[in-house]
C-alpha cells in the first residue's frame, strides 16, 4: 500500500491502549482486578454529573448544542475569561488536533519534551509536520534545550505541565523565562490536564500569558479530576482570534450532549473536587512512604500518578498483571526501569502495596 499512504503515516506508531479489565481477567483466569494504569479518578464522576445525565437521557434523539453555548458560559465565569476565548473538544486530544491543523503547515516543526504525552508527535506527523523531540533533564522538561531547538521552521512548542508520564512540573519562573526567549510567532501549547491536582505553589498561572497577548493555547480536561473520561470532553483557552481560526477546523456537533451536560454539572460540585484532591494527596504520600520503606525510588509527582524505579519494569508490570493489579509499563516511553501507577482508593492502594511486595520477592 505504499502507493496510497504517505511516509509520515507509515512511520507512525499508534498510541498503545491498555487492555480492558474484562479481557485481562479472561486471559489470566482471575477475578476482581483493579486498574491503576490510566490516571483516572478513582472516586468516579461527580454525583451531580450523574444526576444531570440521567435527567437528559430522553433527549438523545436531538443533536447536541454545536456551540456548547451553556458550558462555555459556565466555564467563562469559572475562569474569568470571555466565552469567545474558549473552544470545547472531544477530550483535550481534539483541541491538540485543532491547534495542529490550524497553525502547523507541512514541513513545519513542533518542539516537545521526550518523553511526554505520546499523542503530540502522532498528531504532528499525521498532519505532515515534524516533531522535534527534546530529552527531559532529570525527568523534567529541559526548557533551555527546548528554546535552543526552536528554528525558523518552528510554529508550535508543547509543554505538558504536569508532564505525563513523569508527573513533574516546570515552575512559573522557569516558564516565564522560557516564554521570554521564544519568538513572538511561536505558539506555546500548555497542557494542564492534571492541574487541579497540583499542590506546588510555584506552579504557573498560565492564563496570564493569554491576558498579556502572548500566542498560547492552554489545554484542560474533564477526564481527570472531574471523572468524565468515558464521555471525552476537554477545552482550550486562547485569545479570541486564535479561537476563531480553530473553530474553522472543528467539525459540527463534535461534543456529545451528555458530555456537555455532565461537565456543566461537575463544575458546580466543589465537594467532589475537594474529596478527589484530598484522596490523591493523602494516598500519594502513603504510597511514597511504603515504596521508600521497600527501598524503591519514586519520582516526585504533582499529578494523580507517579513513577517507581523498579529495574525491570516490564517484568514487574507482568507480575502485577497476573495477580489482577493493572499498572502501566514504561518501556514504550524509553523508561524501561519504571512503572507508572495511578493513585487509587485506599483499599486499591493497599492491594497494590501487598501485591507489589509479593512480586518483587518472587
Amino acid at each position: 500500500m505504499k502507493d496510497i499512504v504517505s511516509d509520515e503515516i507509515r512511520s507512525l506508531t499508534p498510541y498503545p491502549p491498555g487492555k480492558p479489565i474484562e479481557e485481562v481477567e479472561r486471559e489470566y483466569g482471575i477475578k476482581g482486578s483493579i486498574k491503576l494504569a490510566s490516571n483516572e479518578n478513582p472516586l468516579g464522576p461527580s454525583p451531580k454529573a450523574v444526576e444531570a445525565i440521567l435527567k437528559s437521557i430522553s433527549n438523545l434523539h436531538r443533536y447536541p448544542d454545536g456551540s456548547c453555548y451553556y458550558l462555555k458560559r459556565k466555564l467563562a465565569e469559572y475562569l474569568r475569561v470571555e466565552p469567545e476565548m474558549l473552544i470545547i473538544g472531544n477530550g483535550s486530544n481534539e483541541i491538540i488536533e485543532f491547534v495542529v491543523k490550524t497553525f502547523l503547515g507541512p514541513g513545519e516543526e513542533a518542539v516537545m519534551g521526550n518523553p511526554s504525552f505520546a499523542v503530540y508527535p502522532i498528531i504532528v506527523k499525521a498532519s505532515r509536520g515534524k516533531p522535534i523531540l527534546v530529552p527531559l533533564k532529570g525527568l523534567v522538561h529541559d526548557l533551555d534545550a527546548m528554546s535552543e531547538a526552536v528554528t525558523a521552521k518552528t510554529r508550535l512548542v508543547f509543554v505538558a505541565n504536569p508532564n505525563n508520564p513523569t508527573g513533574t512540573i516546570v515552575t512559573g519562573g522557569d516558564l516565564d523565562r522560557f516564554m521570554g526567549k521564544l519568538p513572538d510567532r511561536v505558539i506555546v501549547v500548555i497542557d494542564e490536564a492534571y492541574r487541579e491536582y497540583v499542590t506546588d505553589k510555584e506552579f504557573p498561572n498560565s492564563l496570564e500569558y493569554i491576558k498579556k497577548k502572548r500566542y498560547a493555547v492552554i489545554l484542560r480536561t474533564f477526564s481527570k479530576i472531574y471523572g468524565l473520561a468515558g464521555l471525552r470532553i476537554g477545552y482550550g483557552i486562547a485569545c479570541k482570534d486564535m479561537i476563531s481560526y480553530m473553530q474553522k477546523v472543528r467539525q459540527p456537533f463534535n461534543v456529545n450532549s451528555l458530555a456537555q451536560i455532565a461537565a456543566d454539572a461537575a463544575l458546580e460540585d466543589e465537594e467532589h473536587l475537594r474529596r478527589s484532591i484530598e484522596n490523591n494527596k493523602n494516598e500519594m504520600s502513603r504510597l511514597f512512604r511504603e515504596m521508600k520503606d521497600l527501598g524503591f525510588e519514586c519520582v516526585p509527582s504533582q499529578a494523580n500518578f507517579f513513577l517507581i524505579k523498579v529495574g525491570r519494569g516490564r517484568d514487574v508490570y507482568d507480575g502485577l498483571l497476573r495477580k489482577g493489579v493493572i499498572v502501566r509499563p514504561m518501556d514504550s516511553y524509553g523508561l524501561s526501569e519504571y512503572i507508572r501507577v495511578t493513585v487509587g482508593l485506599p483499599e486499591e492502594n493497599e492491594r497494590f502495596i501487598e501485591t507489589f511486595r509479593r512480586v518483587i520477592k518472587a
